[in-house]
């Protein structure tokens, strides 16, 4: 019989050695891997990033965004109004004529001397967004509370005759002899002067004449009736690439502000976190499930809650809870979406009931009370509320 005479002792512990040192280099070849991803990841991000166009502004003519103004531009093209998009004020104001419509947002980078000379030959201008600068400099109104409630025009406009009703973003208080229009009386969202033989019009368009919100109420009529009254529109885009507001001197940033070696240790430190991970960098195991010691039912969290809320005496966050499920629950009955905001429950809820509409925003949507009675009789009337939605819902499905 043969016999295998046993491995040296050398070769067993050189066997012994080898096998974590190519464990250790196969874990510094994957963490390699992804930091290379990483870094390629980076620099194809900023190649992108700088290859893609600026963002357009808020009422942008060429903005395709949720806050851009294209959809309206467009719907002026197809009832042939000639769109001229300016980004200069020497252009636009060499566009503008007598046929013309010279519209803009709030002119913010224009001084009051540049300003009126951009609007000197025009006989129309309309400024879709405004502030307190440049309602004071026009004189033409100064800001008023409204309501976001429909309101038709009322006035005797006759472009706006056939506009029909839509939600103000913001209101007016006219200044003598100017025309306020979709208002209450006191204050309105259009304010008009046709003072020395030119017409001036001020409106707040963000929640107006945005691609997002142009297709709701009357407000692409609206548009129309304010930019489409001419065969030409010159739209001027304000930018600071394009002011003459003359600074003193540029900005400080933070690079000008910090010492010239700040940059370089910056990355030095970077360098070295990075180096200290692969060094000593350790792979995680697999996820362990481990079940709680203790059980929390969710009615204990609940009753904890409003313990909480009841000793700090905090109606408004109370009444915030109930209104916040309250509007939960009615948007499921009334097939809208759970995040579905509180002006588009009310109206839903006022047609289900058949009540008039702007009733049901001060319940969903109004100042929170500040006292328990105020808490109490919230709770009672929204209680009543879904009471009443639940038996017309029931009535509903109930057969004739």
């Amino acid at each position: 019989m043969t016999t295998t005479a046993p491995a040296p002792a050398s070769a067993s512990a050189s066997t012994a050695v080898a096998v974590p040192r190519r464990r250790r280099l196969r874990a510094l070849g994957g963490w390699a891997i992804v930091v290379a991803i990483v870094v390629v990841g980076v620099v194809v991000t900023l190649q992108l990033g700088a290859k893609m166009p600026a963002a357009r502004g808020v009422l942008d003519p060429e903005g395709t965004g949720d806050s851009g103004a294209q959809a309206l531009a467009e719907l002026l093209r197809d009832q042939g109004v000639e769109v001229s998009v300016q980004r200069s004020r020497a252009e636009a104001r060499a566009a503008v004529d007598e046929s013309t419509t010279l519209v803009m947002t709030n002119p913010y980078t224009l001084t009051d001397d540049g300003l009126a000379e951009l609007i000197a030959p025009a006989d129309r201008v309309v400024f879709l967004t405004t502030g307190t600068h440049l309602l004071s400099e026009l004189g033409i109104g100064e800001s008023g509370s409204g309501t976001s409630a429909p309101v038709d025009a009322g006035c005797d406009v006759p472009e706006f005759a056939r506009v029909g009703t839509i939600r103000p973003d913001r209101s007016f208080v006219p200044a003598a002899g100017v025309t306020g229009c979709f208002g209450d009386g006191e204050s309105a969202a259009v304010l008009v002067d046709d003072g020395d033989g030119i017409r001036r019009t001020v409106v707040e368009g963000d929640r107006l004449f945005s691609n997002a919100y142009l297709s709701e109420n009357g407000n692409a009529a609206l548009g129309l009736a304010l930019l489409g009254q001419t065969e030409r529109v010159v739209w001027y885009v304000p930018s600071y690439s394009d002011t003459d507001i003359e600074g003193s001197a540029e900005p400080d940033t933070l690079g000008s502000l910090t010492p010239g070696w700040v940059t370089p240790a910056i990355l030095l430190l970077m360098i070295a976190g990075v180096a200290a991970a692969l060094w000593r960098g350790r792979r995680f195991g697999p996820l362990v499930a481990e079940n709680l010691p203790v059980t929390v039912r969710a009615s204990e969290t609940m009753h904890g809650r409003a313990r909480l809320t009841a000793k700090a005496s905090d109606a408004a966050h109370a009444a915030e809870a109930l209104r916040d499920g309250a509007r939960r629950r009615l948007a499921k009955r009334l097939g809208l979406a759970v995040n579905a905001r509180a002006d588009e429950i009310a109206d839903a809820a006022s047609d289900r009931l058949r009540v008039p509409r702007g009733t049901l925003q001060p319940l969903l949507d109004g100042p929170l009370p500040q006292d328990e009675p105020g808490l109490v009789d919230l709770a009672r009337r929204l209680d009543e509320l879904e009471t009443a939605v639940d038996e017309t819902t029931q009535a509903m499905r109930r057969p004739e």
